[in-house]
């Protein structure tokens, strides 16, 4: 399935208020980023956690991230494009570590 296949699937399994969605979008976001550090941190501890469990958390951060950029009106094309610009800007001034924004 390509990406765009899938941002537009993901419209059929909305189920929160249209009125908060940039709100509850962000919050689940974090949620499945956290869910997958969970999984993360089992392993540190020496737990047996499953290639599939973290490609379950994956596949739950992807259906944020499409809805976030549907969210936006923006397309994937869009957003990987000026990030890709962006770090190349970094990498050729030699700025790829650091912090800020601004870099």
């Amino acid at each position: 399935m390509d990406w765009e296949t899938y941002r537009e699937w993901t419209r059929t399994t909305v189920q929160y208020p249209t009125d908060r969605a940039e709100e509850y979008l962000m919050i689940g976001l974090a949620n499945e980023v956290g869910e997958l550090l969970g999984k993360y941190k089992k392993e540190i501890r020496g737990d047996h956690v499953s290639l599939m469990d973290k490609e379950d958390e994956l596949g739950d951060v992807c259906w944020y991230l499409a809805r976030l950029i549907d969210h936006y009106g923006l397309s994937h094309q869009e957003v990987l494009n000026r990030n890709f610009v962006k770090l190349t800007d970094r990498k050729n001034r030699g700025v790829i570590k650091g912090s800020g924004d601004k870099r």
